[in-house]
């Protein structure tokens, strides 16, 4: 236990240094975590901190590394339970190099982004990572640049040449999606996609038009609202397109539950009547039935990278711009059959 008069001063890391017969800068590295202190070390100085009842000051050390050890992420909407996985694989690397996250949410709006962007800053952040808001200029990252905010763009970018990015194939996934549909014989299929325009958008689309043309199929777009709810009472103007198509892919999982939803509110057989593919694959497509085939995108892995990226930037700021684009890979489930015969 420690002694009254510890007890009645602030007790230090030279304190918990003379108790483990360590020098001061021997016992700094054990706080920190270090791999070049002995076992048998690092067991004296822990049991010296335990004894003492030392409390290592975070504040004051972020203050003389002129570091916060806090990362600013922003993100356009917390409805979509993509960004929850996405948050999960950021914090996994930030927790590994002692860092925390603050989260915010620019509801899609480039202004409440610019505005947020400079509380962070204001607070001390040492990074941030951002989804860029729809309709986002480059002069995100030309703001960041001379703020010396290192800034990583995570899902969509602003630009496809300045800057740290993060995200995935989005392009080659919606070939995966064509091509699936493609074998069990669709051929008119449609792409529904609805709500603001971005990156992640334009790629999706343009992957979709460039499968099509592969299949020599001609493209079937449908303008759909985000979300289940809106997405569900999409499906009459589906089946009533003058395309008649069999099979859709949606910009997203919630879209695709959506519309599955209101599909077989009409009495459609999802699968066996009308294939649905959804995009993403979160969790919740093994929950909806049928169980919902989609295009596994890694929202996990993604946020990993982005992290990993900002802290070799943090690192490094000099360092030349990258790119880290991760693979899909197509989960066929219950929500694609072979198109129904024309009887």
């Amino acid at each position: 236990m420690p002694s009254e008069d510890r007890r009645a001063g602030r007790i230090t890391l030279l304190d918990v240094a003379r108790a483990a017969g360590v020098s001061r800068a021997t016992a700094s590295l054990v706080i920190r975590k270090s791999p070049l202190v002995a076992e048998d070390t690092r067991r004296k100085v822990e049991a010296a901190i335990a004894d003492l009842g030392y409390v290592y000051n975070m504040g004051a050390a972020s203050m003389r590394a002129a570091r916060s050890n806090t990362i600013g992420v922003l993100v356009p909407t917390l409805a979509n339970p993509f960004f929850t996985e996405l948050l999960a694989g950021i914090e996994h690397a930030l927790e590994e190099a002692g860092m925390i996250v603050v989260l915010a949410n620019s509801r899609e709006s480039p202004a409440n982004q610019d505005t947020i962007l400079q509380r962070m800053r204001e607070r001390g952040v040492d990074g941030v990572i951002v989804c860029p808001a729809a309709e986002s200029r480059e002069s995100l990252l030309t703001r960041a640049e001379s703020w010396n905010l290192p800034l990583v763009q995570a899902l969509r970018h602003v630009s496809d040449k300045q800057g740290d990015y993060a995200g995935t194939d989005y392009a080659g996934g919606m070939g995966q999606a064509v091509r699936h549909l493609v074998e069990l014989g669709h051929r008119a299929i449609a792409f529904a996609a609805g709500g603001p325009l971005h990156s992640a958008y334009r790629e999706r689309l343009a992957g979709y038009r460039a499968a099509m043309a592969e299949h020599e199929l001609e493209p079937i777009c449908l303008d759909v609202p985000l979300g289940p709810a809106a997405s569900s009472e999409s499906a009459p103007a589906l089946l009533r397109h003058p395309a008649r198509p069999t099979a859709v892919i949606c910009f997203n999982d919630l879209m695709a539950a959506g519309l599955a939803n209101g599909l077989s509110d009409l009495g459609v057989a999802v699968g066996p009547g009308f294939s649905v593919v959804g995009f993403d694959d979160l969790a919740e497509a093994e929950l909806v039935r049928p169980r919902l085939t989609s295009v596994a995108t890694f929202p996990g892995d993604i946020g990993d990278n982005a992290a990993r990226l900002l802290l070799s930037r943090i690192g490094a700021p000099e360092r030349a711009a990258r790119r880290v684009v991760s693979l899909t890979r197509l989960v066929a489930r219950h929500s694609t059959a072979p198109r129904p015969s024309e009887d």
